[in-house]
């Protein structure tokens, strides 16, 4: 009796709704671990599911849930409904635009906007913001597309294609790791030495999707290589830059964790505690008026520098601190001057 996997006689039942090509790098995995580290909200008791049901394929053919993935694998989940698409909506919100020109957008993006409609951020996002400002100029034709993204609550420096061309170019750089990104990030405790870099691969948590963990061994997770040098001491929480090598989810915030470092006010870190002080009440009474004028992690992108995908040529952009992580700065300036640390 032959297996029954579940597939559908009619090809066009099915539609991909995921589509991975494995790095040249990957070490062998199960295809449901693979898959767990990539799919946000999805459990690994649907991914069994849909392996059973002859919906995932490697290389166009259904694998079972043990199979490991190797590297140049092409992964393509399929599903039995269309993905859904997400109408999007022009509105009227108000952008800092630092470069404009035919092919590309650069704006400071300010913390708390998510750049992209998603599940539970249909509206609000940069990328309405910017289909809007194209209309208002005229530029039909012009629609934002992404070449990168920084977190919903890190601010700073965005740089977005305005054609398909200028995206491709772009995304290649940042695949290559030829973009210049430094970020400016307040963080728990002092450092030994005054700069540093960390290698280790980041990924999905097996506990908690939700957060990004640090492999070191390298057995899961992807290449992460992050550069900081400091930039002021406070003591108790130290003001860094950051150097992305790479550009992975949550990579700054995860490696800063791993060294015992958790970005200030960075609740999913365990930054919205107070990790290093004293337990003196006005200490905390600091930190806690320190937490209420910067509600999100202190992480600002502070500088881009790409080629320009119609020119070739260096540009560089800089950008000033929000104000919020100006205050607290200042504040702590303050706080290390009366005290004896």
């Amino acid at each position: 009796m032959e297996e029954n996997t579940g597939i559908s006689e009619e090809n066009s039942a099915l539609y991909e709704h995921y589509r991975f090509v494995v790095d040249k790098g990957q070490s062998l995995l199960r295809i449901d671990k693979f898959l767990f580290s990539k799919i946000e909200n999805i459990s690994r008791h649907k991914i069994q599911l849909a392996t059973r049901a002859g919906c995932i394929m490697v290389n166009d053919e259904a694998v079972k849930q043990n199979y490991r993935v190797k590297p140049r694998d092409i992964i393509t989940v399929l599903l039995t409904f269309p993905p859904r698409d997400t109408t999007l909506l022009p509105e009227n919100i108000p952008l800092n635009i630092v470069y404009e020109d035919d092919d590309i957008i650069l704006v400071n993006k300010p913390a708390g906007m998510v750049v992209h409609p998603a599940y539970g951020n249909f509206m609000g996002t940069l990328v309405n913001a910017l289909l809007y400002h194209f209309l208002q100029n005229g530029e039909k034709k012009a629609h934002p597309y992404l070449a990168h993204r920084i977190d919903k609550d890190t601010s700073g420096i965005l740089l977005v294609a305005k054609n398909e061309l200028a995206q491709s170019i772009l995304a290649k750089q940042f695949f290559n790791h030829t973009v210049e990104r430094k970020y400016v990030a307040l963080v728990w405790g002092d450092f030994s030495e005054d700069e540093g870099t960390l290698t280790a691969n980041v990924g999905r948590s097996f506990k908690d999707r939700r957060i990004i963990t640090v492999f070191p061994d390298g057995d899961f997770g992807r290449h992460a290589v992050t550069h900081y040098e400091v930039i002021e001491r406070f003591g108790y929480v130290t003001l860094i830059e950051c150097q992305l090598e790479t550009g992975r989810t949550h990579q700054i915030r995860a490696h800063m964790k791993y060294l015992g470092h958790p970005l200030f006010n960075d609740a999913t870190y365990g930054g919205n505690e107070i990790i290093k002080g004293t337990t003196f009440s006005k200490y905390k009474q600091f930190i806690h008026n320190c937490f209420t004028i910067i509600p999100r992690q202190a992480l600002h992108a502070r500088s881009l520098g790409f080629i320009h995908p119609a020119t070739g040529k260096f540009m560089l952009f800089d950008s000033v601190l929000p104000p919020d992580m100006q205050e607290v700065i200042e504040k702590w300036r303050r706080y290390v001057k009366g005290s004896s640390v």
